[in-house]
């Protein structure tokens, strides 16, 4: 054998060696992606059962999201999401095991919550595992446009619907029966509870009993206010509500619904439900509420009273505290309030040294004694709770990265959790799919149920 032969040889070797050594990068990338898998499922699950115990609400944090924003470095759109997906999985046990073994990703799983329901659970989790996370959002895209359109398509049919009809019964009283779309009925029900309000209580039975006094009943009521508003429009005729008082009617959606229809409240107060796209079409002109509420939908930005803070000053503390809430790790920008360390009503004075800016629920926090605001010598601001924990400087024990990866695959090991190259790689092998069939059988099932 020639030398260049031999020369050649030795290259192609080489560059198998290096081939396989790249093979090699790529299988421990795609193991870890694994593990990593099966560690986002257990990070879920700590987080839906620190919620669910409410461990955040130690009055530094104003829900679930703000704690991992603050303890975990985690942005504030993203704790939101791995809050409602860590509560989602709840109610989709395939698909959680799934993510449990390693085989979903924690972007595949996201998706999924956002549209899975026990009828669509089999054949979205077969789609996560035999296509690429881009499949995957396009599906559940796609699939929401659908359901979108069958919420609209339900109110269209509210509108062809709709009837209205009265005949008078045997005994001469007009019996009347209405079917209304859902706007329309809640602004009947809004107009009938304005008109009882103008309605007295209670009157007099007779003038020679002025002490009996008699309660007219609800439903006698609502008659009354019924003929009060015919009444009205008889006397003055039709007359549009102008502007932002065009509907006088009370629409709870959560600003993610409202933004790009992601799951979430979206109903008439103490009425059904609605599409996203009709609350859209009702804020076009309407007067529009911002409120911050927790799970349970009490209000936690409460409007209040406070003493006034001259403008300069006011720019003064904006400049120093840079615009943000000062407690540690809250990002709240807007909605600050200028609070007095030594409230003015204790003698505290009006300057910048005893005024720090905080949001609406930390000043709330304060002022019902669950955080003390300390100013230290020099001028440093310390928040502590009435049990002495500080919440200036990072905790001890914080949690730190792993220095090494293989502690997670022994950790899985020792719970009994194969996990290899194989187990969370996407089960596609390039060839083409239906994307249409695939809609219309997640809308088969859905109908299903």
């Amino acid at each position: 054998m020639s030398m260049e032969s031999v020369h050649r040889t030795q290259q192609d070797e080489a560059r198998a060696a290096d081939w396989q050594s790249l093979q090699n990068v790529g299988h421990q990338i795609v193991e870890l992606a694994g593990h990593l898998n099966a560690a986002n499922y257990r990070l879920l699950m700590l987080i839906a059962e620190w919620d669910r115990r409410k461990g955040w609400s130690d009055g530094a944090s104003a829900s679930c999201a703000h704690w991992l924003n603050w303890k975990c470095g985690i942005d504030m759109g993203a704790a939101r999401e791995k809050v409602r997906t860590a509560h989602a999985l709840m109610n989709l046990p395939k698909i959680a095991a799934a993510m449990e073994r390693g085989e979903l990703s924690y972007a595949k799983v996201r998706a999924l919550t956002r549209v899975a329901c026990p009828n669509t659970e089999d054949t979205l989790l077969m789609y996560a595992l035999h296509g690429t996370a881009v499949h995957v959002e396009r599906i559940v895209r796609d699939f929401r446009r659908c359901k979108e359109a069958e919420e609209l398509g339900r109110e269209a049919q509210q509108q062809l619907d709709r009837k209205l009809t009265w005949f008078h019964d045997e005994d001469g009283m007009l019996v009347i029966k209405a079917r209304l779309p859902a706007e329309a009925g809640q602004m009947f029900i809004k107009a009938i509870e304005a008109a009882c309000e103008e309605i007295p209580a209670a009157e007099d039975v007779s003038a020679e009993t002025p002490s009996v006094k008699w309660r007219i009943h609800p439903s006698a009521r609502k008659v009354e206010a019924l003929t009060m508003m015919a009444e009205t429009f008889l006397a003055q005729g039709p007359a549009a509500l102008k502007g932002g008082d065009r509907h006088q009617i009370v629409v709870h959606v959560d600003a993610e619904t409202l933004r790009d229809s992601a799951p979430g409240r979206c109903n008439f107060e103490h009425g059904p439900s609605v599409s996203a796209e009709t609350a859209r079409r009702l804020s076009c002109d309407c007067s529009v509420v911002p409120i911050i509420e927790n799970e349970d939908g009490e209000p936690l930005n409460v409007g209040r009273k406070t003493r006034s803070i001259p403008p300069a000053l006011h720019r003064a503390m904006r400049s120093r505290d840079r615009g943000c809430c000062r407690f540690p790790g809250c990002p709240n920008t807007r909605f600050l309030d200028g609070h007095h360390i030594q409230h003015w009503a204790h003698g505290g004075e009006t300057k910048l040294s005893n005024l720090v800016s905080l949001c609406r629920f930390h000043h709330r926090q304060v002022h019902e004694g669950n955080v003390v605001v300390l100013v230290l010598d020099d001028g440093a601001i310390r928040f502590v709770t009435p049990t002495g924990e500080s919440f200036d400087s990072t905790l001890q024990n914080h949690t730190q990265p792993l220095s090494d990866w293989h502690q997670l695959v022994a950790t899985h090991e020792e719970q009994r959790l194969h996990i290899d190259r194989r187990t969370a790689a996407t089960r596609w092998d390039g060839e083409t799919y239906d994307h249409a069939w695939a809609i219309e059988s997640l809308l088969r099932r859905l109908r299903s149920g």
